[in-house]
């Protein structure tokens, strides 16, 4: 599966009706919000690989991201994450 950039997150599918996204507030940091995926796609990773885009994208400009919802907060607490966490 395809994962595109938009304006605010990542996601998969269609931009109006995406089957799987991860929506972020950019500014001096990368705070998530949300995070979604179809019940037909649950358990294949897509959380995850999502997750890890957004977390390669902070990387890449050099901002720490601020998980606010559950899926992230529960991931990026471990220690890989560590040092793009804020």
């Amino acid at each position: 599966m395809e994962i595109n950039q938009k304006n605010n997150g990542f996601y998969i599918g269609n931009i109006e009706n995406p089957d799987a996204e991860i929506i972020y507030i950019e500014d001096e940091n990368i705070t998530i919000t949300h995070t979604y995926v179809r019940n037909n796609l649950r358990g294949q990773g897509i959380a995850k690989q999502l997750l890890n885009k957004t977390v390669n994208y902070a990387r890449k400009k050099n901002k720490k991201i601020v998980p606010l919802c559950s899926y992230a907060i529960k991931i990026l607490n471990q220690d890989v994450y560590k040092d793009i966490i804020l």
